[in-house]
């Protein structure tokens, strides 16, 4: 079984940027994976998406321009590239496989948007 750590999650200024980081306990070289987040009240979305050679990726209109995923399989890791954030970017980020299953979710990271 898997288990997924994120970090790099933080306080941060509207406008600014941010890379969060989601490192694997095992291989992740054949499995699509995903970033996700949670906004208090709100149900967990997918912001991200990245195929297991990382040729292809998806966004949600919501952050196509702003955020960019990538993936290095040799260190098992995703990261995620947040620019021009927004006050309703503020949630918990969590990775998982696409599509995610339930037991591999970590407790996430913060990342606030915030003057």
């Amino acid at each position: 079984q898997v288990q997924f750590g994120e970090s790099g999650g933080g306080l941060v200024q509207p406008g600014g940027s941010l890379r969060l980081s989601c490192a694997a306990s095992g291989s992740i070289f054949s499995i699509s994976m995903g970033w996700y987040r949670q906004a208090p009240g709100k149900p967990r979305e997918l912001v991200a998406r990245i195929i297991e050679s990382g040729s292809t990726t998806y966004y949600p209109n919501s952050v196509k321009g702003r955020f960019t995923i990538s993936r290095d399989n040799a260190k098992n890791t995703v990261y995620l590239q947040m620019n021009s954030l927004k006050s309703e970017d503020t949630a918990v980020y969590y990775c998982n496989k696409v599509p995610p299953t339930t037991g591999y979710w970590g407790k996430g990271t913060l990342v606030t948007i915030s003057s």
